[in-house]
């Protein structure tokens, strides 16, 4: 059996002109509850510089099932269905393969 190989991504936030403190602390509030959940490697938020609206989060997870049980936690329903509150439009989720560049 092959062992499988952690997931990576990239996602890109913006939020509405001065909704940035409120991506913030959401984040604040699910980063406690999403490090805890299994599987979860790393899961950090990071503002863009020069930008108060810009974020950059990055997420690392054991498998594909943990990034699957991930999105069906009721924290993740919460969070998903208030954030479009305070951001511009959908995050861009960017997958990031292993390896070398060829």
């Amino acid at each position: 059996m092959s062992q499988q190989q952690p997931v990576r991504l990239v996602i890109l936030i913006t939020t509405q002109p001065g909704r940035g403190p409120e991506q913030v602390a959401a984040y604040e509030r699910l980063a406690p509850l999403v490090r805890a959940e299994e599987g979860c490697l790393q899961y950090d938020l990071h503002q863009v510089s020069g930008s108060a609206e810009r974020f950059v989060l990055i997420e690392r997870w054991a498998s594909e099932e943990a990034l699957a049980a991930h999105d069906l936690t009721p924290h993740m329903i919460a969070a998903d269905a208030a954030s479009p509150a305070f951001r511009a439009g959908p995050a861009e989720v960017i997958r990031l393969v292993d390896g070398a560049l060829a």
